[in-house]
């Protein structure tokens, strides 16, 4: 029998700065050509036994071991990164942190050229895995200014030109849009079949990693393996919604039109899946929920005219778009990667100044207020809190743009333990903001922009990189004010499933203009805007199409019961 090529016994690991083990008694093996899947909600350790794998720890991240850890051979414990580095590729989730050539074909050679290796054998591997890697047009560019898709091949091609076995993905699809994560996942599978990889992929998006077939699904929880197991029977028992993970959306449909999963065959995979009477219970499931009307926001607050911008004003990103936002709506701004979604945001906000058009806020023109003046009335909140975080204590955090602006003490007290009170942090607010997780650092950061009082938020990626539990937390969280402050909330997002449950319009960027702007049931239903946006059709439309119901309706009906069930 072959022998893993990844094998952890009765493995446990104790970060220096924590009391707990973040690992607990792991026993794992990964053979040769294997395609593995581990998923877990936050904090269930899944990111630390990557590190483990590629020698992160305890090189890096040091602590207590024990048990037995090998990896290609190697004891993990007793080898160095570079020596574990020979044997595996890492790519992160951020590719940009992992560039260090000024062009791709640079970045590319990088690891040869430390290894003094000839410029024949260094061209000869980066055409060869140019080639591989479809980057033979990009050769000449820097890898900051391609695309999501882009990046995360370069980053491929800079660990696979060291011929190593065995690649790890952290989170490939965090920062990818739909078509882009598609297409990484495809490619993925096509490696590991062609290039004979063992292939680790850590990610909680499971039924986007389900798009391809993998060998086996590693589900952790708490620092322990819960399930290791084909994906198929992990399904069945309905183990993802238990631990705080989001199960594929066709077994949730399934689920509420009444289908017994014992009944079902291939569940892993919507291709293949086989239901007796599937049509017939789906169809009446759908004929029985009645649509109700979609709320009315007739109020303007946010009028965009003919805007036009770019950084060379002869490529304008935004080109004549005109748009208006209303009071209370909740809107998802959507569309590929480098489409202009964020720099519509740092117009509206005032970080960037528009060539052509204007916008009114509230009625007010906003071409003459200032970035500040403008934060009195719009909030901004990036996708990565820490990047927003000045004060060491909660209180103080929230409190800043209050001190700011010359508020009275009493005042602000009062304001900041209201607005900790709705944002779920009252009880923590002396604490400092280390001691937070990433969520709730997030929902510290919507605290000091809520505090001010504004009438919109802006939020990037809200939910990027988070688990079900947390992901429907602050989703939650955003609803609530959202219908209690009348606040208008716009959420630049790549996550579909996001998009249809909470919004209840979505605005398509493409070309730096706007595609569509229509419910998000009809914009993931229409087939030519989901190709010129990379967009990408839900297993829901599938599902639908498949047993002869009417797409649109189908997914509709299926948003309106999800949401009746939160």
């Amino acid at each position: 029998m072959t022998a893993p090529i990844i094998s952890f016994k009765d493995f446990s690991f104790q970060y220096n700065s924590q009391t707990e083990p973040t690992l607990r008694h792991i026993n794992l093996d990964i053979y040769p050509g294997e395609k593995v899947l581990i998923a877990g909600p936050s904090g269930s350790g899944k990111s630390t036994l990557g590190r483990c794998l590629n020698g992160l720890i305890p090189q890096s991240y040091p602590g207590k071991v024990a048990g037995t850890a090998m990896v290609a051979g190697k004891e993990v414990t007793k080898s160095s990164i570079f020596d574990l580095s020979m044997n595996v590729g890492t790519v992160l989730q951020d590719p940009d942190s992992q560039f260090v050539g000024l062009t791709v074909v640079e970045d590319m050679a990088f690891s040869l050229e430390n290894d003094q290796q000839s410029q024949d054998e260094m061209q000869k591997a980066t055409a060869k895995w140019a080639t591989t890697l479809d980057l033979k047009d990009l050769l000449t560019h820097r890898p900051q200014e391609l695309s999501g898709g882009q990046k995360q091949r370069v980053s491929m091609a800079g660990v696979l030109i060291d011929n190593s076995k065995i690649l790890l993905f952290d989170e490939p699809l965090a920062s990818l849009d739909p078509a882009s994560g598609k297409a990484s996942m495809a490619l993925i599978d096509h490696l590991t079949h062609t290039q004979d990889l063992t292939v680790v992929i850590i990610e909680h998006r499971i039924e986007d990693v389900l798009q391809q077939p993998i060998d086996r699904l590693i589900v952790m929880q708490d620092g322990a393996i819960v399930a290791d197991d084909k994906p198929e029977a992990i399904l069945r028992q309905s183990l993802m919604a238990q631990l705080g993970l989001r199960e594929p959306l066709y077994l949730s449909a399934l689920k509420l039109a009444g289908v017994d999963l014992d009944t079902c065959q291939h569940i892993d995979s919507l291709a293949n899946l086989q239901v007796p009477d599937l049509t017939d219970q789906l169809q009446r499931w759908t004929a029985g929920v009645t649509l109700k009307a979609p709320v009315q926001h007739p109020d303007p607050l946010l009028t965009i005219d003919h805007l036009t911008f770019g950084y060379d004003p002869k490529a304008p990103i935004i080109n004549d778009l005109s748009t208006t936002l209303n009071r209370g709506e909740m809107v998802s701004l959507v569309g590929q990667n480098g489409t202009g979604k964020s720099t519509l945001s740092n117009l509206i906000t005032g970080f960037l100044t528009p060539q052509q058009g204007h916008m009114t806020f509230n009625g007010q023109p906003l071409e003459h207020q200032s970035v500040k003046e403008r934060a009195d009335q719009i909030g901004y909140i990036l996708q990565d809190p820490n990047q927003m975080i000045s004060k060491t204590l909660i209180y103080d955090e929230v409190a800043a743009g209050l001190v700011l602006r010359g508020v009275d003490p009493d005042t602000i007290e009062q304001r900041v333990y209201d607005v900790l009170k709705v944002c779920g942090l009252y009880e923590f607010r002396h604490w400092p903001i280390s001691a937070l997780s990433f969520g709730q650092k997030k929902r510290v950061t919507i605290a000091a922009i809520l505090v001010l009082e504004p009438a919109m938020l802006i939020l990037d990626e809200p939910t990027a990189g988070q688990d079900l539990q947390h992901y429907t937390e602050m989703m939650g969280f955003l609803t609530k004010i959202n219908h209690e402050k009348d606040m208008t909330i716009m959420l630049i997002t790549h996550d579909m499933h996001l998009m249809l449950e909470y919004t209840d319009r979505t605005i398509v960027l493409g070309s730096g203009n706007i595609l569509m702007d229509a419910a998000p049931a009809d914009v993931l239903t229409n087939d030519t805007i989901i190709d010129q946006a990379s967009l990408a059709k839900t297993s829901l439309y599938s599902l639908a199409a498949a047993h002869a119901i009417n797409p649109t309706e189908f997914v509709a009906k299926f948003v309106q019961a999800e949401r009746e069930a939160r």
